[in-house]
Formats: structure tokens, C-alpha cells, sequence
């Protein structure tokens, strides 16, 4: 027995200090055969219940690890198919910039060609401008060659018909007895004696215009005498403004001198100017062809055209009062003209 208290004593130096089963850093204990035998039945229980809680450790350990191989095989087969996925994204991506980079090809292609044909748009436009252009300086020339040649015509008309006189509101059929010098011949008589009798004064032609009568017309035609000097004509129409009321057995006419249509034109263009002029009794005249002429501050002044009257009337305050609703009446008359136009 005293044998057997020293191998447990030393059996008890020998015993390694065991940690607690449930301590997964617990060690693993090597024992030799003849130190097994040696140990008492306690022991050899406290040895196995270590060795059990150590094989529970291995196997919980062991299926740790299991769980982590498997997540790890896991995300490494999500990782494989993220890959796939990428690579297919890649490709797909690396097809989307091909398509697109083989689009902004065409679009520059495209791009390139249609500036070509804005290119060949603006010369064309600018050479249809630049002709154009041209066209319309052409129609001013032929406009400003128009007015001029109408205006040579006009002076002409005026010229030729310069010792003329119309007499205006003989009815038809009058002229069947005595012709139609006859009738001036009466004129004459009736309205100034003296001149009646002055031989100087001579008809060279008398006729109705126009040739042919109209019979819708409610008024009728003028009757064109041509006298044989201009001074006849003027001294016969100055005693017509003098008597003011010129009759042909007793019933009214009008004696006015002859003008072509583009002068009688000009001369009515004057009459609402004249009419305010005469109001203010500034004694205003429509000289020939067609001048306007009146009287401001005592002195006469003689107007060719409407445009010298307005720079004229814009220095003088008073004139420029008295004439400013007319003046501007024309204006807007010769805007809408041009408009129509």
C-alpha cells in the first residue's frame, strides 16, 4: 500500500492541472500507458469526461469550420456569379459604347453632310438675295424711269393743253344749234360783255371729252376750248374768278383751265390745305401747273411740293399750329397708300 500512496503521490506531481470542458482553449493531455494504469478509477473518469469535453470541442470546432467552408464556398459562388454578372454587364456596357460611338459616327457623318447643305443653302440664299437685290433696284430704276416718263408726259399734256380751257356742266345736246364755239361765243356774252366783243380772242378747236358719251354717266362731259394764245386764257379765267358765279342761260357752269391727270392730281392734294389757309385768310392760290401760293407774315410764298411746305412750316410756330391736323392727316393718307401698295 505504501507503495501505492507513492505512485498516486507521484502520479498526483505528475497530474496536469485541467481547465474547465466548457473552455475551448483547453488543453489536450498526453498520457503514457504505464502512467494510465497506474491511475486510480477517479482519475481515469476525470480523464474521460476531458477527453469527451475535448472530442465535443474537435467535433464543434470541426462543424465551425464546415460552416465556414460552406459560407465561404458560398460567397465564393456569389462571387464567381457577381463576376459572370460583371462580365456580362462589361459586355453588354462594351456593346452600349460601340453602338453609341458607332451612332455619334453616323451623327457626325449626318452633322457633316447637312452643314454641306447649309453650306449650299446660304449661297444659294445669298445668291438669290444678292439677285433680289438686284431685281428690286431694278423695278426702283424702272419705277423712277415710269414716274419721270409720266412726269415728261404730264409736262407735255400740260404744254400742249396749256391755252386750254374746260367749261364744266353744259348738259348734252346743247351745242346742236349754235356748235360748241357757239356756246363759248354765249359764255362769253353773258357773263363778260367786254370780252365778248375783243376779236383777238380766237377758238381754235372746241370738242366734248371723252369722244364717246356715256349714257350711265349722270353727269355731262366737259367741253375742252382751245384758244389761240395762253394770255386769252388767262385773262378769261382771271374775270371767271373775279365773277365768281358763271352762268349759261342762267344755269351754273364752271370755267377751269385744262391739265393733264397726273398735274389735276397734284392740284387737289392742295385743296385741303388751301381751304384751311383761306379760313385764316391767308389768301392761298393754286398756281399753274401745280404750286401752292399764300400769304404768311406779309409776304407770299410759293410751294412746289408738300415737302418743302413742312420743313417750311416747321420753323414757323403759328403756321405750324394752324396746319397740323391737315399735314398730318396727309401723312397717314400717303402711309396707307404705300401700304396698299
Amino acid at each position: 500500500m505504501p507503495n501505492n500512496k507513492c505512485k498516486n503521490q507521484g502520479n498526483k506531481n505528475k497530474e496536469v492541472t485541467m481547465k474547465p470542458s466548457n473552455e475551448k482553449d483547453t488543453p489536450i493531455q498526453d498520457y503514457e500507458d504505464d502512467d494510465i494504469e497506474e491511475m486510480q478509477e477517479a482519475d481515469l473518469k476525470k480523464l474521460i469526461r476531458t477527453l469527451r469535453s475535448s472530442q465535443k470541442q474537435i467535433l464543434e470546432l470541426q462543424k465551425s469550420l464546415m460552416d465556414k467552408i460552406e459560407n465561404l464556398s458560398r460567397e465564393n459562388e456569389i462571387l464567381r456569379r457577381n463576376q459572370n454578372e460583371t462580365k456580362q454587364l462589361v459586355q453588354q456596357e462594351t456593346g452600349i459604347v460601340t453602338e453609341v460611338k458607332n451612332s455619334i459616327d453616323q451623327m457626325k457623318n449626318t452633322i457633316e453632310s447637312l452643314t454641306n447643305r447649309m453650306g449650299e443653302a446660304e449661297e444659294r440664299i445669298s445668291d438669290l438675295e444678292d439677285r433680289a437685290q438686284e431685281r428690286i433696284q431694278s423695278d426702283q430704276r424702272k419705277e423712277e424711269e415710269i414716274r419721270n416718263l409720266k412726269h415728261i408726259v404730264g409736262n407735255l399734256q400740260d404744254t400742249i393743253k396749256k391755252t386750254n380751257i374746260r367749261v364744266l356742266g353744259v348738259p348734252e345736246g346743247m351745242e346742236r344749234q349754235k356748235g360748241l364755239e357757239g356756246l363759248f361765243s354765249e359764255i362769253l356774252a353773258e357773263n363778260f360783255p367786254g370780252l365778248e366783243k375783243d376779236r383777238e380772242i380766237l377758238v381754235q378747236e372746241a370738242h366734248r371729252t371723252p369722244n364717246k358719251h356715256d349714257q350711265k354717266r349722270p353727269s355731262p362731259r366737259h367741253i375742252v376750248i382751245k384758244l389761240s394764245t395762253v394770255k386769252h386764257k388767262e385773262k378769261i379765267l382771271k374775270c371767271a374768278r373775279e365773277k365768281r358765279q358763271i352762268t349759261l342761260r342762267g344755269s351754273p357752269i364752271r370755267l377751269t383751265a385744262d391739265f393733264s391727270s397726273e398735274t389735276l392730281q397734284a392740284r387737289r392734294e392742295w385743296r385741303d390745305i388751301a381751304q384751311v389757309l383761306r379760313e385764316k385768310n391767308c389768301q392761298p392760290r393754286i398756281l399753274y401747273p401745280a404750286k401752292l401760293s399764300f400769304v404768311n407774315e406779309g409776304e407770299i410764298k410759293t410751294f412746289h411740293s408738300k415737302q418743302k411746305l413742312k420743313e417750311f412750316v416747321a420753323t414757323r410756330p403759328a403756321l405750324q399750329k394752324m396746319l397740323k391736323d391737315v399735314l398730318h392727316t396727309e401723312t397717314k393718307k400717303h402711309g396707307h397708300q404705300y401700304e396698299r401698295r
